[in-house]
């Protein structure tokens, strides 16, 4: 069966090898055996089961926690000319009796369904009416009950060991410690399972950690910009609060970021999800409510505003980026006082002791990270287990040289001012009495302004205090006291620094000096045919329904450019297209091809691209050269998309116009496109069409 998995792989999937461990997975699978894989984001998990879903005789049922996404992944599979279903709860009873009868008549190849529905009566009665050839059951991890995904839903799935016993079940995971995996084997009866676990390694991520918390949305801000202008991300923040603040803000300054948390009404959450799935250059900005099953491959960066609870969730987070393979960013910036909400947090909790405690030490094993002055990839993936002995050149860390300085004086300075002040007081006013300052009624109330302490540290920034303390708080020397007012206190650690019999070397906080060989670049190609195809994907996509992604990838588009297919047999041989996408679109795009290259053949553009940047209006040349002033002005447009122009080359128009501007077309955009003749309307006939296209042009990269 192995041969006919590896002639749908090329046929369906359009790929010509699988992927290591695929094909010994897929194998074990064909074999009947069940499997336990543990692959990061972007490994090639779903094609575990997707593929022998399809050389099986029968139904795959894929287990999917989260109802919202299935509705995308079924789409993303028809494209390709699979079988494939879902059943939830946004279907009516009359849709979802004909998804039942097509599955009870043999008619699907994958139905996707969440835990809940899987475990009960009903649907077990309904699978064992038909055939059932697999049992995929994706994001395993969500069976841990120390997990932070946890779904008590995932448990009860043990159940299918005993309703089909003979039907092979899969446990697909992208991340998960030992102990995790431990218990995913227990609690879903895996014990005669192969398992496979792939590397952890995403050698495309650039990871990086900002020390800096102060100005924490303009430093957001300028890494977008800077290294991420108009493409996908997501910016995680620990409350609802932060979320929409923070996504607001950017918003605020024309970036195109929406807010995603829990709180938020279901039909608003879910169009929002629905715009970053679907659309290009949108950035999400969420709790951590936002992100399993998102299958985006071009997210090309993550960003943490706070302190993330464990290194499993950075890692699965982060792991969000880059799926396509290409350059991307997991950039973070946190505060002490992260470190300081997220103890109460687990202080507070209603959790046993025993998890208090491993949610502690995992809280630790994130701020070791943080602190890190050697190389950042060494240590995710040593932290799961995975040999990596060498620097990977690809972090902060790797990238700068870190230094540290002997602080046993300061740090000395820091605990006195703790032990003075009687270990109550949180570190905003600790530093106030280390830099003299009076503001605080409670200084004088306390007779804190006759401390020795006070105003001793004045010749030390505020923010390099805050820096001393923080990593204090991360080395366990101090620690925030709970039962009490909620200070500092000191711990058993933080005597020997006091009575100096011990030294401490602390990290010197700088920021972090990346060479621009490294930058997460994704586009080292034609950017004008690259304008083009990304343009035409879109509104494939627009009519289709579904995300650009799901059409071609930005890694075929890429592919595309550089081999420049002439006809449907050569397009056939890049990888990621099946003979459905082959037969759907495989025309349309050879022909954008030609068009692209008898136009760039000419050197009309190139003519009029010159002509305006010697100063000659528009309006001139068309007289010169005897066309029509329109054509003119399309030729500018085009050149602006694929970045031959600047609009100001031309058209004198100031910025403050632009931001004007670029309000009236998103109130008139439907996501996708921007509508000439409505913002033509709304700004009194002021702005010519031809005006507008190259705004247009130059605001969106649209023509």
């Amino acid at each position: 069966m192995i041969d006919k998995a590896r002639k749908i792989l090329k046929s369906v999937f359009g790929f010509s090898n699988f992927r290591n461990p695929q094909e010994s997975i897929i194998k074990s699978i064909l074999s009947g055996k069940d499997a336990l894989i543990l692959m990061p984001t972007g490994g090639g998990k779903s094609l575990c089961y997707q593929l022998p879903a399809i050389v099986l005789d029968g139904t795959a049922v894929v287990i999917s926690p989260l109802i919202s996404l299935m509705q995308d992944q079924v789409h993303a599979l028809r494209l390709l000319g699979i079988n494939a279903a879902f059943i939830n709860s946004s279907l009516d009873v009359h849709q979802i009796a004909d998804t039942e009868t097509q599955l009870i008549d043999g008619k699907l190849d994958l139905l996707y369904a969440a835990p809940e529905r899987v475990v009960t009566d009903n649907f077990i009665k309904l699978l064992h009416k038909t055939k059932i050839c697999l049992f995929a059951i994706d994001e395993a991890h969500c069976v841990s009950q120390w997990g932070h995904d946890f779904r008590p839903d995932y448990i009860q799935l043990n159940i299918l060991k005993k309703e089909f016993a003979t039907v092979p079940r899969i446990a697909l995971t992208a991340t998960a410690d030992r102990p995790t995996r431990d218990e995913i084997v227990d609690k879903l009866s895996l014990e005669k399972a192969d398992v496979y676990i792939s590397s952890f390694d995403r050698p495309n991520i650039f990871y990086q950690v900002n020390h800096f918390s102060d100005r924490a949305n303009e430093r957001l801000y300028d890494f977008i910009t800077e290294h991420h202008p108009k493409e996908c991300g997501i910016v995680y923040c620990l409350s609802r609060k932060k979320t929409q603040n923070t996504a607001a803000w950017l918003a605020n300054k024309g970036l195109r970021a929406y807010a995603y948390h829990a709180g938020m009404p279901q039909k608003l959450r879910y169009q929002n999800q629905q715009r970053f799935i679907k659309e290009e250059g949108i950035i999400i900005v969420a709790t951590i409510a936002f992100g399993m099953g998102i299958d985006k491959p071009n997210v090309r960066f993550v960003a943490h505003m706070n302190l993330p609870k464990s290194m499993e969730s950075y890692y699965q987070e982060t792991g969000r980026a880059g799926r396509d393979g290409l350059k991307s960013d997991a950039w973070m910036t946190y505060s002490m006082q992260d470190i300081i909400t997220i103890r109460q947090l687990l202080k507070n909790s209603n959790s046993p002791d025993e998890r208090k405690e491993i949610e502690n030490i995992k809280l630790d094993s994130i701020l070791g990270y943080c602190e890190l002055i050697s190389c950042r990839r060494k240590s995710i993936l040593n932290y799961f287990d995975e040999k990596y002995d060498k620097a990977c050149g690809n972090c902060d860390n790797c990238l700068s040289e870190i230094e540290t300085y002997d602080a046993t004086v300061e740090a000395k300075t820091a605990l006195s001012c703790v032990y003075q002040t009687g270990q109550e007081f949180g570190v905003n006013y600790l530093i106030d009495i280390l830099i003299g300052k009076n503001d605080d009624p409670r200084v004088e109330e306390h007779n804190h302004h006759k401390l020795s302490v006070f105003g001793i540290g004045k010749d030390i920034s505020l923010i390099l205090w805050r820096d001393i303390y923080r990593q204090l708080l991360t080395r366990g020397l101090l620690d925030v006291d709970y039962k009490g007012a909620g200070g500092l206190k000191m711990t058993d650690g933080a005597k020997n620094i006091l009575d100096g019999n011990e030294q401490l070397q602390l990290r010197k906080t700088i920021r972090p000096a990346r060479k621009s060989s490294n930058r997460a670049k994704t586009k080292k190609h034609d950017k004008g045919l690259w304008g083009v195809l990304k343009e035409t994907t879109a509104q494939l996509a627009k009519q289709e329904n579904v995300a650009t992604y799901q059409i071609f990838s930005d890694t075929t588009l890429i592919e595309i450019i550089k081999r420049k297919p002439q006809s449907l047999s050569e397009l056939a041989r890049i990888e990621g297209i099946g003979e459905q996408k082959l037969s759907t679109y495989g025309k349309h795009y050879i022909d954008v091809l030609k068009k692209y290259d008898a136009i760039n053949s000419s050197s009309t553009i190139s003519i009029t691209i010159d002509a305006l940047k010697n100063g000659q209006s528009p309006e001139e040349i068309a007289h010169d050269r005897k066309l029509k002033t329109n054509i003119i002005y399309s030729h500018a447009a085009y050149a602006i998309v694929n970045e031959l122009l600047d609009i100001h080359d031309f058209i004198e128009i100031e910025k403050e116009e632009l931001e004007d501007l670029k309000e009236v077309f998103f109130e008139f955009s439907d996501g996708n496109s921007f509508p000439l003749s409505p913002v033509y309307e709304e700004m009194d006939k002021e702005y010519s069409y031809d005006v507008l296209r190259c705004v247009k042009a130059a605001l969106f990269k649209q023509t």
